[in-house]
């Protein structure tokens, strides 16, 4: 069963979203994705994720494909988090008697990580995919920057994103995948990583965090020191040699999808 509609948050806006669910349900796996992309990029992932017993919602973040708002902008860093609240509650009120876990890529990692620090014991797990959790890699300049918020520059992550050049010439033709990135967004991310970072012990979830050595856009050592300073008692970091951003699109996908499986597995048997 799969359906799509549009989600009103918490400050009305509407966001697209997607909801499949296999015949018979173990958990449901909310997924978020990252700067400038939109949830079609994880059909792979949930087909698997499927097959495994899994049910998956996603939706397009605010200002992002089909989702409402100002284009790819931030009024405020909350607004990544307390998105991610309205579907939460959505995927708990659909499903009462069922575990909900936590999948976030890049900027969708922020936006998990900042969920489970603002909205700690919310859901049984998070998985992170090369989080924004840190600011170790400069791909933006120094933050904040001294600009109109309503300023957008060029989109010039593409060539970072994998190691596949299919996958990077896909994402650059994509006509959902946004041009522009607004310096609002940039500095929002910055104070959310700032307050991350000050809030490092509100983090108790039991945690998957996943980063390739090799990603030309967030450093593997956000994800080392969110790691090394969030207080779950159940954390579990893995850095995948060779590999670059966007792991869950890499040539070892599938790989990488069985030891997210795994751990889910292992999560609900606990």
């Amino acid at each position: 069963m799969n359906q799509e509609r549009m989600i009103a948050s918490f400050d009305g806006t509407k966001l697209f979203s997607r909801k499949d669910m296999p015949e018979k349900a173990k958990a449901v796996v909310l997924i978020v994705h990252g700067l400038a992309e939109h949830l079609n990029r994880y059909d792979a992932l949930t087909e698997r994720l499927l097959q495994a017993g899994y049910g998956v919602y996603r939706y397009d973040q605010r200002g992002h494909a089909r989702s409402e708002g100002p284009r790819t902008f931030f009024k405020d860093f909350n607004e990544l988090p307390d998105d991610c609240k309205t579907m939460v509650d959505l995927v708990k009120a659909e499903n009462p008697d069922l575990p909900v876990y936590l999948i976030g890529h890049s900027m969708g990692g922020f936006t998990v990580a900042s969920f489970g620090t603002k909205y700690p014991g919310s859901v049984a797990g998070i998985v992170t995919s090369g989080a924004l959790t840190r600011y170790s890699k400069p791909t933006f300049g120094v933050l904040p920057v001294e600009a109109p918020a309503d300023m957008y520059v060029e989109n010039s992550l593409g060539e970072g994103v994998c190691s596949d050049p299919e996958v990077v010439k896909d994402y650059q033709n994509d006509p959902l995948v946004e041009k522009e990135i607004s310096i609002g967004l940039m500095n929002a991310l910055y104070d959310g990583i700032t307050w991350l970072k000050a809030n490092p012990t509100n983090f108790v979830e039991p945690t998957l965090i996943l980063h390739g050595a090799n990603d030309g856009l967030v450093a593997e050592q956000d994800s080392r020191d969110f790691y090394g300073e969030i207080a779950s008692e159940d954390k579990t970091l893995k850095i995948y040699a060779k590999l670059c951003h966007e792991i869950f699109n890499e040539p070892s996908k599938q790989a990488i999808y069985t030891e997210v499986i795994t751990w889910l597995d292992e999560q609900l048997a606990n």
